[in-house]
């Protein structure tokens, strides 16, 4: 009787190579930045852990390292110290992010930088947007938006990635990026980011947690799947190069299903409460961080992701460099 043998693909390590389906690679890698306001600050975030709160003076050691492992893009977010109701911070031509972007161009060319446009943490109340009759008004959010975008390009980011979930924010950005020439800069837009539990960590590092209601009215509701479809299907519309899943270990089945039924480039955003539950379940003895987190990150990459945000990139980088 003839016997199908897959095993004989898995005897050993170089077999298992030659044919391993899904690659991990520090080029698919974006490393997240917090930026703060001061001098001489490098504080590790508490619900974070190995992740910290940078002053743009102290940027250098940090994006020296990332340059020695070979990971060759971050995203930035700005955490301001002062917050109005029109989250006006995010677009002051010397704002922290502003200044980040400027800091880090001088440190390295080799560097791209990816900046979050959203006003959450910039926003006295930490909504995404300008509150009218105690809801997020849409379309007064787009102009606001698109004037981040345009001060982030003037400094020189690299991509802009647009996070507030708005309707038709994604065509502002890019109609206000083209009338100002700057047509060649890409839009990464976070298409279909759901109102997930899975943020609390990062909410706490950005101080960005709204201070009434939630965000249930423009992040998606994680019960549905084909709303996923639309929403990118709009932002590639409207001129997104490249779209963002978020969370990603818990939507899986939405980047498979982003990949089978569009041909633009996929992101996952490994996001906080992912990255920090790891982080306790392996201080606390309870799983091999190495192993669970190439699993991870290798799953979300077969599940069709092209790049990965995530806070593991360091970590991941020196696992690479050490095989």
């Amino acid at each position: 009787m003839l016997v199908n043998r897959p095993r004989r693909l898995r005897a050993n390590e170089q077999i298992r190579s030659l044919v391993r389906e899904t690659q991990l690679s520090v080029n698919d890698l974006i490393y997240p930045i917090f930026l703060v306001e001061g001098t001489n600050i490098k504080e590790e975030i508490p619900t974070l852990p190995n992740n910290y709160h940078f002053s743009v003076d102290m940027l250098r050691e940090e994006i020296e390292e990332l340059i020695e492992l070979g990971i060759k893009s971050v995203i930035l977010f700005g955490v301001p110290n002062k917050k109005d109701e029109f989250g006006s911070e995010a677009y002051n031509e010397n704002g922290i992010v502003q200044r980040g972007i400027k800091e880090i161009k001088k440190i390295s060319k080799e560097i791209l930088v990816v900046t979050d446009v959203c006003m959450c943490q910039y926003t006295d109340h930490g909504h995404c947007g300008i509150i009218e009759e105690g809801m997020v008004d849409n379309d007064s959010t787009l102009e606001y938006l698109a004037k981040i975008a345009l001060s982030h390009a003037k400094v020189g980011a690299d991509v802009i990635a647009p996070s507030d979930m708005m309707d038709g924010r994604v065509a502002a950005i890019r109609n206000i990026l083209d009338k100002n020439r700057y047509h060649n800069i890409p839009i990464m837009s976070y298409s279909a980011k759901y109102a997930s539990a899975f943020y609390g960590p990062f909410r706490a590092a950005a101080h960005s947690a709204p201070q009434f209601g939630d965000r249930k009215t423009y992040q998606m509701d994680p019960c549905n799947s084909d709303e996923a479809i639309r929403e990118v299907e709009l932002d590639i519309m409207e001129g997104a190069d490249i779209v963002i899943i978020k969370p990603a270990l818990s939507y899986m089945d939405i980047i498979r299903r982003i990949k089978d039924n569009f041909n633009v480039p996929i992101a996952a955003y490994n996001v906080s409460g992912e990255y920090a539950m790891i982080k306790a379940a392996a201080k606390a003895g309870l799983v091999d961080e190495k192993i669970i987190v190439k699993e991870m990150l290798t799953s979300i990459k077969r599940a069709g992701a092209d790049i990965i945000i995530t806070y593991f990139a360091k970590d991941l980088a020196r696992w690479i460099l050490e095989e």
